[in-house]
């Protein structure tokens, strides 16, 4: 690290550009930024809350076990698979306490390291990308995440019956 600062430094020198002041220019655009998505963001968390003490995430899991299990996912890794398009703190958490259940060798703790890994959290990596630059129409942005959402944990399922059976 220290020797990208060096080089950073005598590229501004060489180019005579005057580094700091450009640091300082660009450090307050990027607290506008975070500025003009902080009510977007405090919207998301609001409502994440809601829908975790709601107990709607509960009714969700419940109906959908049928489908998982006919697609060979584990009812454990049900929470995870719903949660982690939502919140990634809420899903580490979860993450963590599976592990503690189950142990991180269990074919349960395998599945959700997996899935841990390979997805995402979309709605709040939307409210980022979206929200810093002021777009309002995602168009297909949203359908097409949940769709790679889906295929992710599918594939993670699968993956580690494949490798390490069930």
């Amino acid at each position: 690290m220290p020797l990208i600062f060096v080089v950073i430094l005598i590229a501004g020198y060489v180019k005579n550009v005057k580094v700091y002041d450009v640091f300082v220019e660009n450090a307050r655009e990027g607290l506008n930024t975070v500025l003009g998505i902080l009510t977007s963001l405090i919207g998301l968390m609001v409502a994440i809350g809601v829908f975790r003490a709601s107990g709607a995430l509960d009714v969700i899991i419940y109906a959908a076990k049928p489908i998982a299990s006919l697609l060979g996912i584990p009812s454990e890794a049900l929470p995870l698979a719903f949660l982690r398009p939502i919140s990634g703190s809420a899903s580490l958490a979860l993450v963590s306490d599976i592990m503690k259940n189950f142990g991180p060798d269990s074919f349960i703790g395998r599945v959700v390291s997996t899935m841990m890994g390979s997805t995402e959290t979309i709605f709040y990596t939307l409210t980022v990308y979206y929200g810093s630059v002021g777009i309002k129409n995602i168009r297909h942005t949203l359908t097409a995440a949940l769709i790679a959402e889906f295929v992710s944990v599918l594939v993670s399922v699968w993956a580690c019956a494949f490798i390490f059976g069930t």
